[in-house]
């Protein structure tokens, strides 16, 4: 008996070794028809600034008064964020899609350590982004202008020794 399922589970693996795979479908990028019109937004198409898209939550009482990654203590009343990648000081443009509203906020701190979430704002930033009583919104974040430059608080200047 053990040597017909044997057998039968070999013979089987073989099969299944033989068969053709499934044809990937084409993406609606790659594919043909040149429908301009395509929901799917192309990296090519944005701004040479864009950082990308997804959703936004806000953080402040809980942490207030405690130390970021950067070193610098949380203000939730600054308009500062958490970001995975980005530098410390560097300048974001959070666009919030649900509205249309705007706020330029400073890399302080990493995370959102949430899947799905691509920025923490402060909540005076959420404030300004009209999420507050949500908690989330769906953003797009840019680079700023390259003509500013994002200022580290000057508390955190090295002092010559």
């Amino acid at each position: 008996m053990r040597g017909r399922t044997a057998l039968l589970l070999l013979g089987m693996g073989l099969f299944a070794g033989c068969a053709q795979r499934a044809a990937k479908p084409q993406s609606p990028e790659t594919s043909s028809g040149g429908d301009e019109g395509a929901k799917v937004t192309r990296r090519e198409k944005m701004p040479r600034n864009y950082l990308g898209e997804g959703l936004a939550s806000f953080y402040g009482p809980g942490l207030h008064g405690r130390p970021t990654a950067s070193g610098e203590k949380f203000n939730q009343n600054a308009l500062t964020a958490a970001h995975r990648t980005a530098r410390f000081g560097t300048c974001v443009k959070v666009m919030n899609m649900e509205n249309g509203r705007e706020v330029e906020v400073r890399v302080n701190d990493r995370g959102p350590f949430v899947d799905g979430r691509i920025i923490d704002v402060s909540k005076a930033a959420a404030k300004q982004l009209g999420m507050l009583d949500k908690g989330l919104a769906r953003v797009r974040l840019y680079r700023c202008g390259s003509d500013r430059v994002s200022q580290v608080p000057v508390e955190f200047w090295a002092v010559p020794a």
